[in-house]
């Protein structure tokens, strides 16, 4: 009997050292995947660079220049010489008529909305969701592919700013509806839009970053505009 009891405590030991064995192995084979076969440079992960490229998809995205694609496809135009030269929504209603320039304000609004909805599914930290959004106006604006001359980013703004502050923004955009349709006046339904927002997302209690944010992203518009009048008063100087 003690002899099966010393052949079945042998046995147990022997199973055990295999199992920690095995599991040093495996812990081993795990740390020199991730030192060499799983990261680009030895003891980083692949975390630190998915959110520079969702940025640059986000550029990359507002980039598309819709306005210009709309001009070409209707009339053969470039949309930037004609108009007020801008390549956006607004210039595309007034120089090709109204259905284009509604259908190419949705599609710059979902240019903006769809960086940040990317970025959301990649699960981004805050911080890089909100430069994605940054990217897209910029690439609306400065777009790679026409030689960085785009529009003022108003609609793009729209998009981002409705995927991350939804609430408010459909607040505001009531008043600014209105204005747009009554007065005809793209600059009054704009500071009806974006004026009050930060108000309101303090009054519903976000977070403070997204309240500077729903400040910053306007005044990036305003710089734009700002931008592109200086330049037509040295134009017409």
């Amino acid at each position: 009997m003690k002899n099966l009891d010393a052949h079945t405590a042998n046995s147990y030991n022997n199973y055990s050292a295999g199992v920690a064995e095995l599991a040093d192995a495996a812990d081993l084979k795990s740390a020199g995947a991730i030192l060499v076969g799983s990261s680009p440079t030895p003891g980083t992960t692949n975390k630190g660079i998915m959110p520079w490229l969702i940025i640059i998809l986000g550029y990359l995205l507002g980039s598309i220049p819709t306005a210009y694609i709309a001009g070409r496809i209707l009339k053969g135009v470039d949309i930037r010489q004609i108009g007020d030269g801008n390549v956006g929504a607004a210039n595309v209603f007034r120089q090709l008529s109204p259905k284009a320039g509604v259908i190419v304000w949705f599609f710059d609004v979902g240019k903006g909305a769809l960086a940040i909805l990317i970025a959301q599914a990649a699960n981004v930290p805050q911080l890089a969701l909100l430069l994605t959004g940054v990217a897209a106006v910029v690439g609306h604006n400065w777009p790679v592919f026409i030689g960085f001359r785009g529009g003022r980013g108003v609609s793009t703004t729209i998009g981002v700013l409705l995927a991350v502050i939804t609430q408010p923004m459909l607040i505001v955009a009531g008043p600014a509806v209105l204005a747009l349709l009554i007065k005809r006046s793209v600059t009054l339904a704009c500071a009806l839009l974006f004026i009050p927002l930060s108000l309101v997302c303090w009054r519903l209690e976000i977070p403070g970053l997204l309240i500077t944010y729903s400040i910053a992203l306007p005044c990036l518009v305003g710089f734009t505009h700002f931008l592109r009048m200086k330049r037509q008063v040295i134009r017409q100087a």
